[in-house]
């Protein structure tokens, strides 16, 4: 018989207040398997891959890798050191100005006296720092 590297067995995932995100999962990959994982926004493919992973043991059912197995897992909002947060914003700095600038003129726009004109003109200024840095994006 063919020794699987992982298994899940009927798993299942709920999540408050009583959400069923997962349901009688069972998946088997052999040596070597390429693995791709499609669904729609919410359908569970990121807690699923957290079980696959290891992070998440509050299931219903088995997930079971081949022992000495090693799983590596990038989360996709990595977890900063609050204590070192600052060094990440200094980095960017420059990025996250022109961000918060961008977020009080888009808030301007909503007031009854907003000057679309001025705004219009400062907003491309700001939009064209986050065009230059690394796309757009802190």
């Amino acid at each position: 018989m063919a020794q699987y590297v992982f298994t899940m067995n009927r798993v299942g995932k709920i999540v408050p207040p009583k959400r069923q995100i997962l349901k009688d999962i069972l998946l088997s990959f052999f040596t070597g398997a390429k693995i791709g994982l499609l669904g729609l926004n919410g359908s569970g493919k990121l807690p699923l891959i957290r079980i696959m992973a290891g992070g998440d043991k509050d299931i219903e059912g088995e997930a079971t890798p081949m022992p000495n197995l090693n799983i590596g897992y990038l989360p996709q909002e990595p977890q900063l050191d609050p204590d070192r947060a600052s060094a990440v914003e200094e980095g960017f700095g420059d990025v996250f100005q022109a961000q918060k600038k961008l977020d009080e003129i888009y808030a301007a726009y909503a007031k009854s006296d907003a000057d679309f004109d001025a705004l219009a003109a400062e907003q491309a200024k700001y939009e064209a720092i986050l065009a230059t840095s690394d796309g757009g994006s802190p």
